[in-house]
């Protein structure tokens, strides 16, 4: 999709009640400024948000080659690139979901990438470490444990779209580092 154009027919659809709210592919929309292509680029991590059935599984696994080139650095470079990730994607979905008119985008997959990054930094280096990172972070984005529910829930903008991942890879790093405890791993 060229970013410079109007979201798709769906791009309004909010992932949390499957209502729509006037968003979406609406004329009415202002143009976009340079900001506003930046946040959407942003927000869809790079095109993974317009993949048509599972957005956020594709934005997870959009995450896995930035992960690769710098989980050789450890595990408090995965952490520093998270909290950078979790930053930029507050502003950005924050943006492109005032600009559409929904609380959470279906289209926005920068919260995944967030989430599974705080998963991994608890995540040997190997593939099994990067598959259980990705298998357990999936799993608690979907069961949305305490307090990933209330995030979602009771925070607004960018805050409460990428929070709610953010606790789900809190959780995701919790198993990992037990597995990794108990010999599992």
């Amino acid at each position: 999709m060229d970013v410079g154009a109007h979201p798709p027919a769906d791009a309004g659809r909010d992932r949390r009640d499957g209502a729509t709210s006037g968003g979406g592919a609406s004329p009415s929309l202002p143009a976009r400024s340079a900001l506003d292509v930046l946040a959407h680029v942003l927000a869809v991590w790079f095109g993974c948000g317009h993949v048509p059935k599972a957005p956020g599984l594709a934005g997870t696994l959009g995450a896995i080659p930035l992960y690769l080139i710098v989980r050789s650095r450890g595990p408090i470079v995965v952490a520093a690139v998270g909290v950078c990730i979790t930053a930029i994607g507050i502003w950005a979905s924050g943006r492109v979901a005032r600009r559409l008119g929904t609380k959470d985008p279906q289209m926005i997959c920068i919260d995944e990438v967030a989430g599974v990054f705080v998963t991994w930094i608890a995540a040997p280096r190997s593939l099994v470490g990067l598959v259980a990172g990705v298998v357990l972070f999936r799993l608690f984005d979907q069961f949305k444990p305490w307090p990933a529910r209330l995030a979602e829930r009771r925070l607004s903008g960018g805050t409460g779209i990428v929070l709610d991942d953010v606790f789900a890879g809190l959780w995701g790093a919790a198993v990992l580092l037990a597995a990794t405890a108990v010999g599992i791993l």
